[in-house]
């Protein structure tokens, strides 16, 4: 037997339910991982209240780290034993059944409790800054949730790559995270005025790119910071799901640039996958990125953490203990 969080019907955070099931076995080209670590990331949430749609009854949790337990026929690049991470569906669990193009072996030095929270925040910063828009020496790029995981992630390597990092937070203590990341400037989101105070920083000119994974809330202030041809970034709902867009808003503000990127795009593939979780297993070993994790919670605990991750109340990265 093993342990796993069952959704049987959408809703608040108390609809995580911690169940035994049978123990797993691998189906062809499967490998399966006994989780030391699960990360926890905002699309978990919008899958539990049925924002984006799963079917009932279904696992949430799409990272994890820990130990190969069993190969499935056709296997052969992985063997009981390996460390690895990976990306799958069903990682709220002791263990789990995931497509071996989605497993990544670990390298020795990086424990299994950071490399949980590498897959989806790690790819999705990867991505954002080197495909979604490529960030050069003397840009300037706003990030929301800037003390967030996936914030924490894009202001410092952004920072790396030689940009001018704007970053917004909720609070004076994720300002200065933000700030001690490499973020020349912060601002705080809840205070009225910030996109004035983003222009004010540019010299009036604007950012060439916002990275935005709050929604709603952030999405016409972020339109109001950008350069002329500028591009805004949407890439999460924290706040809700942004509507009401009108292709008037994008002339009247410069001929702005919109995209609503998903990590099935940029790095669905088997060979896209691994080609950024290889830049992002080098960027750690390098120092270029300095993931850290701030909350850990037990699996059994779930429903506290999501609580935790919708208050706002997290910074950088959070994981599950199973």
């Amino acid at each position: 037997m093993s342990r796993a969080i069952i959704v049987r019907e959408t809703g608040g955070p108390d609809v995580l339910k911690l169940e035994d099931r049978p123990a797993l076995a691998p189906k062809v080209g499967q490998v399966i991982v006994r989780n030391e670590a699960i990360g926890l990331n905002f699309i978990d949430v919008y899958q539990r209240t049925g924002l984006y749609k799963e079917n009932l009854p279904f696992t949430p949790g799409g990272e994890g780290a820990g130990i190969v337990s069993a190969v499935g026929e056709g296997v052969s690049e992985f063997k009981a034993g390996d460390r690895v991470l990976y990306s799958g569906g069903g990682a709220y669990a002791d263990e789990v059944a995931v497509n071996a193009d989605k497993v990544v072996k670990l390298p020795d030095d990086i424990g299994t409790d950071l490399a949980a929270t590498l897959v989806t925040k790690g790819t999705t910063a990867q991505y954002l800054l080197f495909d979604t828009f490529a960030v050069k020496p003397g840009d300037t790029i706003l990030v929301h949730a800037a003390a967030g995981g996936t914030g924490t992630l894009l202001v410092q390597w952004g920072a790396a790559l030689g940009a001018t990092v704007i970053a917004l937070a909720g609070s004076e203590e994720k300002l200065a995270i933000a700030k001690a990341n490499g973020a020349t400037y912060a601002f705080n989101a809840r205070e009225d005025g910030w996109p004035a105070k983003v222009r004010e920083a540019t010299g009036g000119r604007g950012v060439d790119v916002v990275y935005d994974g709050v929604g709603k809330a952030t999405f016409e202030g972020s339109l109001d910071t950008l350069r002329p041809r500028g591009l805004m970034v949407s890439f999460g709902n924290a706040s809700g799901p942004v509507t009401g867009v009108s292709l008037g808003m994008l002339q009247s503000r410069g001929s702005l640039y919109v995209t609503r990127p998903t990590g099935g795009a940029y790095v669905g593939a088997r060979d896209a996958f691994r080609k950024s979780v290889a830049a992002v297993l080098d960027a750690v070993a390098s120092g270029t990125i300095r993931p850290t994790i701030s909350q850990r919670f037990r699996l059994d605990q779930v429903v506290d953490a999501h609580k935790a991750l919708e208050g706002r109340e997290t910074t950088g990265a959070t994981i599950l203990i199973p």
